[in-house]
């Protein structure tokens, strides 16, 4: 019984962790927001950047993310408000707890934004520094492309892929100029070899 108990205190402790990070990371991200955007710029840019294939993104500003921040919002707090409620009615098992996570595994593009920011860059609801990226390549978007056929322009385009410490992020870049500004923005900040994954 007794095992049992500290089992539970365990889990209670690493799910506070879990959603103690997801609420840093997304802080981080809000703050980030605020500073100078190196690209995309204009509204030719952003049109060239797509999180999804049949989207471009949108500007990274508060005004643009409103809808976004606002369901991260409540997702988070929804989260938050079911575990303190299991907590008091003492309703957890292990299938509730990651009941719990799985509405967050998703939520990551809930901002429809990709980035690049002074000190790094900015993916969904992520920020990434410039020292935690390992490598990155640019795949062209061909027949045997997961993404071909959404869009006349991702098939013309390629897909950014970033490995970081932690989870890759990608985007779709539908311009051959949107593609050399990258590469030669993340070679020169991330001090990573193209192709290297």
């Amino acid at each position: 019984m007794k095992e049992l108990i500290y089992l539970k205190i365990i889990m209670d402790i690493l799910f506070l962790i879990v959603i103690g990070y997801l609420i840093y990371t997304f802080i981080q991200t809000l703050l980030k927001m605020k500073g100078k955007v190196i690209l995309p710029i204009t509204n030719e840019e952003v049109s060239t950047i797509r999180k999804y294939p049949e989207k471009p993104i949108e500007k990274p500003t508060f005004s643009n993310q409103k809808l976004g921040i606002i369901l991260y919002s409540i997702l988070i707090l929804f989260v938050i408000v079911m575990f303190l409620l299991g907590l008091w009615f003492d309703l957890f098992t292990w299938s509730v707890y990651l009941l719990l996570l799985l509405p967050m595994a998703n939520s990551n593009n809930l901002l429809n934004m990709f980035a690049i920011v002074e000190d790094g860059l900015l993916s969904g609801n992520r920020f990434i520094s410039w020292n935690k990226i390992k490598s990155y390549r640019f795949l062209p978007i061909d027949i045997n492309h997961k993404y071909y056929g959404y869009s006349k322009e991702a098939n013309k385009g390629y897909e950014l892929k970033i490995k970081t410490i932690g989870f890759p992020v990608s985007c779709i870049i539908t311009s051959e100029e949107m593609k050399e500004k990258l590469d030669k923005i993340l070679s020169e900040h991330a001090k990573v070899i193209e192709g290297e994954m």
